[in-house]
């Protein structure tokens, strides 16, 4: 039997399958999905008491003040996944541990300047230093964009290359989440596509473990933020994805020899990446400040605005994201059984918390007449913005 296992593992292209690594790695993805799946209802009410919630503007779809802490709990998430992963099967290998801790960091300085963002506001040029810092930390521990060509030079392109691309899919990640389920999704299909090829090969095993990580709290936090959402990531969630997937894309010895190298990797985030450069440039031609100007011109409004609900939206630019991700797995030489496999997991996955999000929402809007008469009769006062009956779950 665990020959057999062995075999379809390796038919997959999983490095080394005879040994535990992959389970691990399963484990790793299991442990932050359940994580994120059961964590989130806690801190969703702890934010409505504090008031760590957008409140309703004309850029946001929003009709009543939703938590916006969901970025602590992904960052959790993928944290005691990746500890009890190592836990359970030590890093022996030193520069798989230097790399994870890297991320961390990195995704740690994220994290608060995201949430500070969230709720207190920071300037522009306070949030981009941050992210430059961030992006610095992983150049200096070997995480970076490999030139071969430029000479005596090539490690100072290599340096601006790096802190360009981090900084950039960091702040495209961000960009996009602006309706319920759009970056939460994207992030989920990216990681679970550069984990099938990181799992090719085990020079990128730190990357194969923390995408796992991040794919599998990806999908314990869509479970409550798949339209109508409950809960939103906020800056902070969309900084610390867009900073992970830019570093595991290229950690592992990414090689540009010419600038045309960079572009399969740039396929897995294609979507984030084109509304991000479309919306500059329109910014631009209208004499605006693209980073200080925000307004309703990204694709997801596009859409909404030409009569598309948000579920229908969300569904159609996740399946964007899915097909130029199925384009770049074929760019970078993934079988076809190795393509197939790790789709029909991502659809089955997506389709499965999106089941589970609407059938809440149905029965807890079953529920809000019942409980709505109950309070009149019994003369009761109305609930706090956000935690109407119609907004609660009944417990699992």
């Amino acid at each position: 039997m665990l020959d057999h296992i062995v075999d379809l593992l390796h038919t997959l292209g999983i490095a080394a399958p005879g040994g535990a690594g992959w389970i691990i790695v399963i484990v790793t993805f299991i442990i932050a999905a359940l994580a994120a799946w059961r964590f989130i209802p806690r801190l969703r009410l702890f934010s409505l008491e504090v008031g760590w919630a957008d409140k309703p503007n004309a850029r946001r779809l929003n009709k009543e003040p939703l938590p916006n802490a969901g970025g602590l709990a992904i960052f959790a998430s993928v944290t005691v996944a990746l500890v009890v992963a190592t836990l359970l099967h030590p890093i022996g290998i030193e520069h798989v541990q230097v790399g994870v801790l890297a991320i961390l960091l990195g995704g740690s300085f994220m994290i608060m300047a995201g949430f500070i963002d969230d709720q207190f506001g920071l300037p522009p040029v306070f949030r981009l230093a941050v992210q430059l810092i961030a992006a610095l930390l992983l150049v200096s521990t070997g995480v970076r964009i490999n030139m071969v060509f430029g000479g005596s030079l090539s490690t100072v392109l290599s340096v601006i290359v790096t802190v360009l691309w981090v900084i950039a899919i960091t702040n495209a990640v961000n960009l996009i989440d602006g309706v319920d389920g759009l970056a939460g999704g994207v992030s989920f299909i990216t990681a679970m596509s550069l984990l099938a090829v990181s799992s090719q090969d085990q020079s990128r095993a730190a990357a194969t473990l923390v995408l796992a990580a991040v794919g599998g709290a990806a999908l314990g936090f869509l479970r409550h933020n798949f339209p109508p959402s409950r809960i939103i990531m906020g800056d902070s969630g969309a900084y610390f994805f867009g900073f992970v997937l830019a570093a595991t894309s290229i950690l592992g010895g990414l090689k540009v020899t010419t600038v045309f190298s960079l572009l399969p990797t740039l396929l897995f985030l294609f979507l984030p990446l084109l509304d991000t450069v479309v919306v500059v440039l329109r910014r631009l031609l209208k004499r605006k400040n693209p980073i200080t100007s925000p307004g309703t011109d990204h694709i997801h409004h596009r859409l909404i605005a030409r009569g598309f609900s948000p579920t229908r939206t969300v569904v159609i630019l996740l399946g964007v994201t899915l097909v130029a991700n199925i384009v770049a797995m074929t760019v970078q030489g993934m079988s076809a059984l190795v393509i197939v496999v790790t789709t029909l997991g991502i659809v089955l996955l997506l389709a499965l918390v999106a089941w589970r999000r609407r059938r809440a929402f149905r029965r807890t809007a079953a529920q809000q007449p019942a409980a709505s008469l109950a309070a009149e009769s019994a003369g009761g006062v109305a609930d706090r913005p956000g935690t109407a009956p119609a907004d609660r779950e009944p417990p699992k």
